[in-house]
């Protein structure tokens, strides 16, 4: 009995996670196909010309899916282990017949906030692409207003609110348990799994903000960030976003002074 047990819980963990591998990779294989796109048609030419134009309804459309497919892919990765320990808890509940929410209702959560994140980003990109402070690329026209943006991140990176946030995504359980413990009800999950996403959110918002710097549909940029994301929440401490800022601070002045982003 114990074996079968056992049989069942190392399924359904897989189940949970072949998921979560396939929403990445389908998010990331999206990014590809937009940058590829736009790079072949030479950023896009006169598609986006002028850049100042008013939006359409369909362009903010457009821009609002490209960021919540963006923001799953680079989130995905770490928030993997949160959500393998919620279905796991679930599982050995079910076990002990005290099931919990199905562990789709915590990821919806999470990846709510992320999408009106996304809906947030949306407007700001409509916004300085008709001030044209964004290259057809979608990377920062502007030495000035990039660098801004970079020592403005690298300075978050050492602020109370980055350590904060941070704590809450490293430690998953302990989150849980600090706010509220794991859920029976759905919009109980629903709400936890948001609130993790918030956290998440005040972690890394900073971090997102680069992509109008280096380019929103720089793949080597966007993938750069994500493993930032992933290493902070992953390795204990704070010297990585204490060193992550000071570098985002340097490059920033580096910008500033009228140099060339050197990556």
């Amino acid at each position: 009995m114990s074996n079968a047990l056992e049989g069942v819980l190392q399924r359904d963990k897989l189940i949970v996670l072949a998921a979560l591998s396939a929403a990445a990779v389908l998010a990331w294989a999206y990014i590809a196909w937009l940058a590829h796109g736009m790079s072949s048609t030479g950023a896009m030419g006169d598609a986006m010309a002028p850049m100042s134009m008013p939006w359409t309804q369909a362009d903010f459309v457009f821009t609002f899916v490209m960021w919540t497919v963006m923001m799953v892919g680079m989130m995905t990765p770490s928030v993997a282990p949160m959500i393998l320990l919620y279905a796991r808890v679930g599982r050995q509940a079910a076990a002990h017949g005290a099931p919990l929410a199905a562990t789709g209702w915590f990821a919806a959560g999470y990846f709510l906030a992320w999408t009106l994140f996304a809906l947030i980003a949306a407007g700001a990109q409509g916004a300085l692409q008709r001030a044209a402070l964004l290259t057809p690329m979608l990377s920062s026209a502007s030495a000035a207003v990039g660098g801004v943006i970079l020592v403005s991140a690298g300075v978050l990176q050492w602020t109370p609110l980055k350590d904060a946030c941070l704590r809450q995504c490293q430690a998953p359980m302990q989150f849980i348990q600090s706010h509220g413990g794991f859920r029976a009800d759905a919009l109980g999950s629903l709400r936890i799994g948001f609130l993790h996403g918030g956290y998440c959110i005040g972690c890394c918002w900073a971090l997102m903000a680069l992509l109008f710097v280096g380019g929103i549909m720089n793949v080597l940029w966007i993938a750069g960030l994500a493993i930032i994301v992933l290493l902070e929440k992953s390795i204990p401490g704070r010297w990585l976003p204490r060193l992550t800022g000071t570098a985002l601070i340097g490059l920033g002045l580096w910008m500033l002074a009228g140099q060339p982003l050197p990556i």
